[in-house]
Order: structure tokens, then C-alpha cells, then sequence
């Protein structure tokens, strides 16, 4: 791997882990955007800008590269991509769902349980996040700033519910847990590369959960949202993606 695709890598890693860090103290856009609440909008404007604009026709893309990348016979002709994008989806819809259960049951112990639960399978996700930064099937220089730009924000978002969710419980342990699995994942991603099918099934997946994460976590609700910043950052981030592909 060139020693520039390592540090361009290696500095959107860091980048992601330092929204987990200290996400709760760092405001960018404070001049475009004043309050907390009207970043975490625009973020997820962002987030669903890069979801509507990229990530979908990314997975076209993407079917193709899986159909090239395999030698098992394919039914379908690669319609497993959609699939895979879907099972994504599903995955953290059940997590989020889950979670929510647990504490709605008013239990010190399912509460634990459900922290443990949600920063279990956003580690995972940061992590497999921070693997396909290094190891994706755009390698281009511009795609992995897109890439961190979109990501470091939807992070940044991720961060704000799980501090709502757990207190204390994420500030003490589960930020730091999150920062290192970015790490992790670069480091991994400069390890091993997994074979063009698997890749692709694996960009698949993590299209299908950052279209739930974007849809469900992020999108304000009307009592706490902010409709201008939302919209402006949709609106700006998507004008930017429109003309590079």
C-alpha cells in the first residue's frame, strides 16, 4: 500500500475516533450552526445526503464488483448485494429496538445489559466502518475524503444518542471503547484484505446500516429537531457529491 493512502487512512481513523473522544465537547460549523442540536440536524442532513446521493448508487457498483469477484455460480445475477444491504438494516433496526426494550424495563441490570448491547454492535460497526476506509473499492483519494467528511459527521451524530442514552456509563467507558475499534479497524485493514466478493458483500452490509442509523437515530424528531440545518445540510453535501459520482 502507498505510503500516502496510508496516511490519508490513518488520519480519517483518527479522525473517527476523536468524534467518540471528545464529540461531546467539540462543536465545528459554530459559525454556520449555533447550537449543539442544529449540528447533530445537519449532520444527519450529511448523513442522508451521502446515503441518497452515493451509498445508493454506490450498491449498484458495488452488485457488479461482487458478480467479477466471485467464481461460485451467482443466481440473481448478484441480487445477494441488496440482499446483504438489507440483513445491514435489519441488524441495527433489531439492535436499536432491542436496546430500547431493555430499558424501558426500568431495571439497573437491563440497563447494563442494554449499554453493553449498544456499544457491542456499534463497536463493530466503527470497526468495520474504519476497515472498508482502507480497504474499499473506490481507492481514490478524493472518494476517501468524501468517505471520512460523511462518516466523521455520522459519527458525530451516533455519538450525541449514545450520550443521551447512557450517561455516564458511555462517557466513562463506552467512548473510548467506540474510538478504539476506529483504530482497530484501520490497523486490521492494513493487515489483511479480504477477497472482492466478500468486500463487496461487506460494503453492502454497512450500506443497509448506515441507511437505518441515518434514518432512525439521526433524522430529528419534531419536538428536538432543526428543520433549516437539516435541510441546509442535506442540500449543500449532497450538491457537493452530485457532480463527482
Amino acid at each position: 500500500m502507498e505510503i500516502n493512502t496510508i496516511v490519508e487512512t490513518g488520519a480519517a481513523a483518527l479522525l473517527f475516533a476523536a468524534v467518540f473522544l471528545f464529540g461531546g465537547r467539540v462543536h465545528p460549523l459554530r459559525a454556520v450552526v449555533r447550537d449543539r442540536r442544529g449540528l447533530i440536524s445537519f449532520s444527519a442532513g450529511m448523513a442522508m445526503a451521502y446515503v441518497f446521493v452515493h451509498l445508493m448508487p454506490e450498491l449498484a457498483a458495488t452488485r457488479r464488483a461482487f458478480a467479477a469477484g466471485t467464481s461460485l455460480p451467482l443466481r440473481y445475477e448478484g441480487m445477494a448485494i441488496y440482499f446483504c444491504a438489507l440483513l445491514g438494516f435489519l441488524v441495527f433496526y433489531g439492535l436499536e429496538h432491542l436496546s430500547a426494550r431493555l430499558r424501558e424495563s426500568g431495571s439497573e441490570d437491563r440497563e447494563a445489559q442494554a449499554f453493553r448491547l449498544h456499544v457491542g454492535g456499534f463497536a463493530a460497526y466503527a470497526w468495520l466502518v474504519a476497515y472498508l476506509l482502507v480497504n474499499n473499492l473506490e481507492e481514490t483519494a478524493g472518494t476517501t475524503v468524501l468517505y471520512a467528511l460523511a462518516i466523521g459527521f455520522h459519527f458525530l451524530a451516533v455519538d450525541h444518542a449514545l450520550r443521551e442514552e447512557h450517561g455516564d456509563a458511555y462517557q466513562r467507558s463506552g467512548r473510548f471503547v467506540l474510538a478504539g475499534m476506529c483504530v482497530l479497524g484501520w490497523a486490521a485493514g492494513q493487515w489483511f484484505v479480504l477477497p472482492q466478493s466478500v468486500l463487496a458483500l461487506l460494503v453492502a452490509f454497512l450500506s443497509g446500516a448506515i441507511i437505518m442509523n441515518s434514518t432512525i437515530m439521526e433524522l430529528p424528531s419534531e419536538k428536538d429537531g432543526r428543520f433549516l440545518p437539516f435541510m441546509i445540510g442535506g442540500l449543500l453535501y449532497g450538491l457537493i457529491l452530485l457532480p463527482l459520482g
